[in-house]
């Protein structure tokens, strides 16, 4: 995904449809001159509906989309004949989109399945005709219920990715790269801090031609959780992975603090993902020799599942994917 194309956050303004009001027509027929009431109902106002599409990543068809609008409910007519219902207007998300409304912040709910569907904002009902108001007491009716009024305001629209592993790591850790090797995506790749500047996805393919989606998110810097660096706008993709892949360089000079360093971060912007299955990976381990990384061995950390890895030489690679695989099937064995 080219940066400019990948947009996860937009706002706009919703307006739903007027129900039509419902008819007070008398039924006046040649031979039939009081015939009574056979007004019908009007028909409901459009939604605004998100709709749920799997081909879709981002949220840039939607940038410039600033105003969006229902049609009104038809008007009932005479010999209960109802309104036409007005033309919902169906917006195509990505999965793991959620909305809220704009003033209270309130989450209006979640697009996780591809052809789910929400309705953002309801079209207004219908009015009665005078049909249904005719009785014992009051046998010619000559008033209708008008239709409900439309439902408008501002939504945001923020994407989530949805991803069974997440790469967390510092800048120019390495994750651009494993994506690259395991994967068929191809992010930039460079030797300066931030290279990556949005979630890149990629499908990585396992035994028996089962395949899992990994992400990976923009480097988080100590702070990130009050904004530092890229900050807040990335760190809630990660909250959609199930799994996590810590990835720290074997030439960083303390391997244990910099992995706390990224768990803190992450509990701080929010504790529940601790709970995420999560295993490190010390990348860039072609430059160690055997011996040296035996001797690195007794200074990481001890309760956390490691492995040492080389995108360059493929070294542990088969392994991290055996392992990933494991942690994504273990909460359904």
């Amino acid at each position: 995904m080219a940066d400019n194309n990948f947009v996860d956050y937009v706002k706009i303004h919703c307006k739903s449809g007027n129900g039509g009001p419902g008819s007070h027509h008398m039924r006046r027929e040649k031979y039939i001159p009081k015939g009574g009431p056979d007004g019908g109902d009007g028909g409901r106002g459009g939604h605004i509906i998100a709709r749920g599409n799997a081909q879709y990543w981002t949220l840039l068809h939607l940038r410039y989309r600033k105003h969006v609008k229902a049609s009104h409910g038809g008007s009932g007519s005479k010999q209960e004949s109802s309104g036409a219902m007005g033309d919902d207007m169906v917006l195509d998300v990505p999965l793991g989109t959620i909305i809220k409304d704009f003033e209270t912040g309130e989450t209006i709910g979640e697009i996780i399945d591809d052809g789910q569907e929400l309705i953002i904002k309801k079209g207004g009902r219908g009015g009665l005709g005078n049909v249904h108001f005719k009785s014992s007491t009051n046998q010619t009716p000559e008033y209708a219920q008008p239709g409900e009024p439309l439902s408008e305001g501002w939504i945001v629209m923020e994407l989530k990715v949805l991803a069974d592993v997440g790469l967390v790591g510092f800048p120019s850790a390495g994750k651009s790269t494993l994506l690259s090797v395991v994967s068929a995506a191809k992010p930039e790749i460079a030797e300066y801090h931030f290279t990556t500047l949005v979630p890149n996805l990629g499908i990585v393919p396992y035994h028996g031609h089962k395949s899992f989606v990994m992400a990976d998110i923009p480097g988080i810097i100590e702070g990130a959780h009050e904004g530092k660096g890229l900050g807040l706008r990335f760190l809630r993709h990660i909250e959609r992975n199930s799994t996590l892949l810590f990835m720290v360089p074997i030439d960083t000079d303390d391997i244990d603090k910099e992995y706390r360093v990224l768990l803190n971060e992450l509990k701080l912007y929010n504790p529940e993902l601790l709970d995420k299955s999560r295993i490190l990976a010390i990348t860039k381990s072609d430059i160690f020799d055997d011996e040296m990384i035996e001797d690195l061995k007794q200074e990481i950390p001890k309760d956390v599942e490691t492995i040492f890895i080389s995108s360059i030489t493929k070294k542990g690679i088969s392994q991290l994917k055996d392992m990933l695989w494991q942690k994504m099937i273990e909460p359904i064995l």
